[in-house]
Parts: C-alpha cells; structure tokens; sequence
C-alpha cells in the first residue's frame, strides 16, 4: 500500500513545492530568501532538535541517522501559517498554506539511504504605499520566487554506538522582485524587474554517538558540519514604462534591458553539535547549538547596500515524553508527547539592527493503529525582527501536519 501511496503523491509534490508561495515576509527580499526548513515535523516540534536516533522516521538534518532506519520510510508534511505584522505605524495580517517536504528512507542492513525534496527558501512579499506629499505617488513592491532542494544521502553503522553519513544537494530556482512607481499627475509610471536564475551543489557531513547508560538510559550525541558552498546567479533586469489599465491590471508601453553582472552568492558553513539524555521508549530531553558563517552571505544584486550578513548562532533545546508506549487499553499512552524552544539570530542586518527569530514549539506523534505509521502534528508560536527602527515585527503561529508511513520493503516471501 505505501507504494502506491509514494507514487501517486511524488508527481503530486514535486510540482507544488516547485509553484507555492511559501513566504510573505519583506525580509525574504535580502540574500537568497527566508530559509525555510526548520526539519521534519517530529524534530520541529522538539525545537529543532535532530540529536535523537529514529527507526521509523527519516531525520534529514543529520545524514548519519539514515543508518538507524528500520522499515522503508515515506515522510511528508505541509505548513499552515497566520502572521502579523506590525510597524510604529501600521499592522496587517497573512494566512497561506504551504508544502514543507517530502522525503524517502531505505534501510539496507548497515547502510541507509534517503532522498528528498524541499523548498529550502522563499521569496514572497508584496508592499505598497502612497505618499502623503502634495503630489501623491503610488510605490508597490513585489518579490516570487525561491530555491528548492533535491536531497540524496546515506548512512552507515560504523560501530553499534557510532554511525557516519553524507549527503549531496543540489539547488535550483528561479527570484523575480519588481519595483513599480507612479506619479498621479503623470500618465505613465515605472517598474523595474529583476530576474535570478539560482543553481549549485553542497554537501553534509555527519557522526552520531549512542551509548547506555545504568537503569535503562541512553545517551546521545551528534556532530553535523556543511562545508561552504557557492549557487551561482544568472541575472537579468529591465526597465519598463507602464500604464494602469482600467481592470486594475499594469499594461507595458515600453521595455528595455539593462546590462548587470551574473553574481555567486556564498552558501555558509555550518557546525552543529547535539547531545541528549534519557529512556528511549519513555522520555528524552537535547540540545543543539549551531555555528553559521552567515558573514558570507551576499544579497543577489551588488547594487542592494541597505542591508548586510553577520555570523550567526542557533540555540535548540527539546524533548519528548511517552507514556506508556505498548499500552492496548490506552491509546493516549502511546502518543508522543513533544516540545522545545529554538532561538537563533538570522544573519541579517538591517540599518545596524540584527534580525533574530526566537520560537516555542510543541506537538503530538499519533500512532495509527496496527502499523508503524504515524500522524505527526506540530504548532510553533514565534516573533521575528522588530518594529522599531522603521523595521517589521513578525509574530507568526504555524501549525505543521505530517505523515510518516513505514512498510518492509525488499523481503523475500516465504509463500506466494
């Protein structure tokens, strides 16, 4: 059944995450967008946390945890966002619905294999404003687009308490932002489009380290390092005299393109350490730290000088609770009970203000009976950046589903 289940939904994905519009933030305009993957459901409910081994769900934050899969694993979630906005003057809310990632794992004895597809960020804001002068003008702003990740990795067990894994990505995508300016007393208006082509390759390394302890405990740790990458920019821009056509739609009068420079924008390293402690069917609490070189990072037009990246540091910090986990009389034993708190700055810089991101997440793993599979759900309460200094504060609420079906693939049968 979960093979039928993969095909049909594979096709199915692939095009959305190609053609959603997975953001509506005015900071998604700087570098490459808002990175949007935080992890799998059942690790974002925990703040983030990817320390933790897993049989029966695919951990794509660390390559090594591939070899801990014990059943083929298909994974796939989709986020529902409200946010709010609010400047010193003004307030305005969003709702969309977006797909976050879909993921295959394998087992094969000591090794482990997965591939994935996800939108890694996003580009998605549209702003307008009419000035308050004499001779009024209309200004909107717009931004689509963003990079999409194709995954394939593998892990494997190097010792019983140590496993070791790699992964290889490959980015690609397509940004367009506009610009658009009209004076009420003149008969056309401007707009300027900027168009970039995105593509480039990086790559995960990764080390798990499991142990136990007295009185039926474990602990865990893990080490996870992406090498510094470049995804190369084809860029293109044009300036286009516009009208106002009465359906309220902008018609072109004229058009013409103007020479820029192809850019490459640095993808930063990225260390992060992990460790966790407790009983693995009961009850486990971690943390991560994360080093980013975010000071790498560049927006894609060299003429954009508002704005600047800094070196960057994640804090996560989760666990999860099972009451009973083999109980048959009572189904809320079973659940996996989750929660943690992330708190990381972004790496952007805007008028000498650092954006930072700070959330509290909490979930529920829900066991489908007489399998392996699981519903996973996921609810994250955050604020980003500031409504001071002319920038936006964002209090946002996501609530993440998934799916994580598991199945014996490969087994030879005993009777047909």
């Amino acid at each position: 059944m979960i093979k039928k289940i993969i095909v049909s939904l594979c096709l199915l994905i692939s095009f959305t995450a190609l053609t959603q519009e997975g953001t509506s933030s005015a900071y998604s305009f700087y570098g490459i967008g808002d990175i949007r993957f935080k992890g799998t459901v059942d690790t974002r409910a925990m703040g983030g946390i990817s320390v933790f081994p897993d049989s029966i769900h695919i951990n794509i934050q660390n390559p090594a945890h591939f070899a801990s899969l014990k059943y083929t694993t298909f994974g796939v979630a989709g986020t529902y966002n409200t946010t709010n906005y609010k400047t010193e003057t003004q307030e305005q809310r969003s709702k969309r619905t977006t797909l976050d990632y879909f993921a295959v794992g394998i087992p094969a004895g000591k090794l482990g294999f997965a591939i994935a597809l996800y939108p890694y960020s996003s580009v998605g804001y549209k702003i307008q404003n009419i000035s308050s002068d004499a001779t009024p003008v209309f200004s909107r702003y717009g931004g689509v687009g963003g990079v999409t990740r194709v995954f394939a990795g593998a892990g494997y067990q190097l010792t019983k308490k140590i496993n070791i894994g790699v992964d290889i990505q490959y980015n690609f995508g397509t940004i367009e932002t506009t610009s658009l300016r009209f004076i009420n007393t003149v008969q056309y208006g401007t707009r300027e489009k900027n168009n970039s082509n995105l593509q480039g390759l990086n790559a995960d390394f990764g080390i798990t380290y499991q142990t136990k302890l007295k009185g039926n405990r474990s602990f865990f740790s893990s080490l996870t390092y992406t090498p510094q990458s470049e995804m190369k920019l084809n860029n293109a821009r044009s300036i286009e005299i516009i009208q106002f056509l009465n359906s309220g739609a902008v018609g072109v009068i004229e058009s013409e393109d103007i020479n820029v420079e192809d850019t490459n924008i640095k993808i930063p390293s990225k260390l992060t350490f992990g460790t966790g402690y407790g009983r693995v069917k009961n009850w486990l609490i971690g943390g991560e730290i994360s080093l980013i070189e975010n000071s790498v990072m560049s927006n894609r037009f060299n003429d954009i000088d508002d704005a600047f990246f800094e070196n960057t540091v994640r804090y996560n910090l989760g666990g999860y609770y099972i009451p009973n986990y083999n109980s048959y009389s009572n189904y809320f034993k079973r659940v996996t009970y989750r929660a943690g708190l992330r708190y990381e700055n972004t790496g952007l810089v805007i008028q000498n203000k650092s954006i930072t991101d700070f959330a509290g997440t909490f979930g529920l793993g829900l066991p489908i009976n007489g399998t392996f599979s699981n519903i996973n759900i996921a609810v994250e309460i955050g604020k980003r950046g500031t409504k001071y200094n002319n920038l936006v504060e964002e209090n946002y609420i996501n609530f993440v589903v998934g799916l994580s079906f598991n199945d014996r693939w490969f087994v030879k049968r005993k009777f047909d």
